[in-house]
């Protein structure tokens, strides 16, 4: 069984109809989103772009265009895989183990907002 084959039966299996697929946009863009991002944004970056091309009803070329877009992100991207997150903050934690904690109490406000947001 080929690649193409795989897209048919697949096609079939998620009540998919007339499905046009460009194996060889999929995986140039795919590999690059790998390579520049991470392999994870492999997948990702596919089921992206045909969630965008489903919502908008595009047609091939509005694939291509939606494709394109990606690719130059993907060109662009300069956080390594192995990179910090710019928005972890790794601030020291004081040394108060010479204060005398005895009568505090923690209390989480986020506690309160989730309980609000559940109900």
């Amino acid at each position: 069984m080929n690649l193409h084959d795989w897209i048919d039966e697949l096609s079939d299996v998620l009540d998919l109809e007339d499905v046009e697929v460009d194996e060889g946009l999929l995986a140039d863009l795919t590999k690059l989103a790998a390579h520049n991002v991470e392999r994870l944004a492999a997948p990702v970056t596919a089921y992206l772009l045909g969630f965008a091309a489903g919502a908008q009803d595009a047609d091939p070329d509005a694939v291509e265009a939606l494709a394109a877009k990606a690719q130059v992100l993907a060109e662009g991207w300069d956080r390594p895989a192995d990179a910090p997150d710019p928005d972890d903050v790794n601030d020291p934690i004081p040394d108060d183990r010479t204060v005398d904690h005895t009568g505090e109490e923690y209390v989480d406000d986020r506690v309160d907002e989730l309980v609000d947001e559940e109900v």
